[in-house]
């Protein structure tokens, strides 16, 4: 496959879809969105409006693209406890016209998987679309992802909120597990250079950055660097439904997404392969670096505690 493609980013409102645009962009490929609001799309490329769950709009969107992102999820208030029936409707709408418009790639950006245990039916409703987008084209990619580290990372501010609202901290069991956080520039390269990367085709990777930490050291280091004392209650026990609940109200966010997303920490979230980075040519960023650029880029249009 030959740089300067024409792309299809769905998800194009969200986080990660107008993010990756401009990048998109520098490498000269003829770029293209999907949202079934265009009018809250801020980037600067033609949308079509389109539903993947109803289907509506999918078809004609991908007719004449070469590589489509999927970078859409249905775990919101709107879904609510059928997220996982949804994600599917729309993996089998998106992947069915897919073939049909003979698209030669589609790349989809999901999450890390544990190596033992039970998957959360986040991750589990994640495997499943994978399966179905897989399956679109023998050129597909999967890139398999821990917590971003970025200003509008809905998982990193989730953290960002915590630390910046609660004067102590109430750590429950999964803040010994450990996971590879991710700078979001290195994410953006990694989904940038997989539109064409022919060495990565047909598979799933795993992509991490190259510090693996416990989601209670990440904690402290975000204290650390906004330069706030939070002192730490760690309890042996695992209470998420409670404390999904709680978290979110605090935190100013949709319990709907937090409450699965926290099912997710109950276990270890590590790449089970590191030769992406090489393959991709990534050159990866450490934890504290990604931690400060990330709040230096908050900082621009918020201003955060103690910073």
């Amino acid at each position: 496959m030959m740089c300067g493609v024409r792309v299809l980013v769905t998800g194009v409102s969200g986080y990660v879809g107008h993010a990756l645009v401009p990048r998109l962009l520098e490498d000269g490929h003829e770029v293209s969105g999907l949202s079934r609001d265009p009018a809250r799309v801020q980037a600067k490329v033609p949308v079509r409006r389109g539903d993947l769950v109803t289907g509506e709009g999918v078809a004609e969107a991908l007719e004449g693209v070469d590589v489509a992102y999927y970078l859409v999820h249905s775990m919101d208030s709107a879904t609510g406890a059928d997220f996982p029936q949804a994600e599917r409707r729309a993996a089998e709408n998106f992947a069915r016209a897919a073939k049909t418009a003979s698209v030669q790639r589609v790349v989809y950006f999901t999450g890390l998987l544990p190596q033992h245990g039970k998957l959360s039916r986040h991750l589990a409703s994640r495997v499943a679309v994978e399966e179905i987008l897989m399956n679109a084209s023998e050129s597909s990619v999967s890139l398999r992802s821990s917590i971003v580290i970025g200003a509008r990372s809905r998982s990193f501010r989730f953290l960002v909120r915590l630390v910046e609202r609660l004067r102590l901290m109430v750590l429950p069991a999964w803040h010994v597990n450990r996971t590879q956080p991710l700078d979001e520039r290195d994410m953006l390269e990694f989904l940038a250079r997989a539109a064409t990367s022919a060495e990565i085709g047909g598979r799933s990777v795993d992509i991490a950055g190259p510090d693996v930490l416990s989601y209670g050291q990440m904690i402290e280091r975000i204290a650390d660097a906004m330069l706030v004392p939070r002192p730490a209650l760690r309890l042996p026990v695992t209470v998420t439904p409670v404390a999904s609940q709680v978290a979110s109200a605090i935190a100013g966010e949709d319990p709907a997404l937090m409450g699965p997303l926290m099912e997710s920490l109950d276990t270890d979230l590590l790449a089970r392969d590191l030769t992406a980075a090489a393959i991709l040519g990534v050159h990866l960023h450490h934890f504290d670096r990604a931690l400060e650029h990330a709040l230096r880029d908050w900082e621009l249009t918020e201003q955060l505690a103690g910073r």
